[in-house]
């Protein structure tokens, strides 16, 4: 079972996120995107974003409800001016404060990418007194802490999750 185990704030600045969007229609039959990641690693997809300066080396699964519709992005956080590459698209992000959860657990499953993460992550934030905004809100796959599982097999993901200011 997942814990948090850190929550904190952090000011992001204005940035552009690239890559893709993808909708409820592109789940796999777990319900999640990993078969969207694996493609993305399957084709060198962040390659291509890796040669244009980053803000930070994280991948993202950024996530918000636009219209009604749920997205889910993968990709990573750019300069506001930083032109998307072909084949890939972009959306610009304004900046704020962000609330960061470290959840700590198993990636097997979707223990880790579920509404019950999300839930956990919002009421944790509301015991600091901080609102989300409703707006934004984003997995960072953060190495080492992500990419190298503990000794019990686990990691921890950041759940990120704009604030109101």
């Amino acid at each position: 079972m997942f814990k948090i185990i850190r929550t904190y704030k952090e000011k992001m600045p204005p940035m552009r996120l690239i890559g893709q969007p993808y909708y409820d229609k592109d789940r796999d039959e777990l319900g999640s995107f990993s078969k969207k990641w694996d493609e993305w690693f399957i084709n060198n997809k962040f390659e291509v974003l890796e040669k244009l300066q980053p803000l930070f080396d994280d991948y993202i699964g950024c996530m918000r409800f636009n219209n009604g519709q749920f997205e889910y992005w993968i990709g990573m956080f750019f300069p506001s001016n930083t032109p998307a590459p072909e084949g890939y698209e972009y959306v610009d992000i304004g900046e704020g404060h962000i609330g960061t959860n470290w959840v700590y657990g198993s990636q097997e499953g979707n223990e880790l990418f579920s509404k019950e993460v999300h839930d956990a992550c919002v009421k944790k934030l509301k015991e600091f007194n901080w609102m989300p905004a409703y707006t934004w809100f984003f997995e960072r796959y953060n190495c080492p802490r992500f990419t190298h599982p503990d000794i019990d097999g686990n990691v921890i993901l950041d759940y990120c999750i704009y604030l109101k200011d």
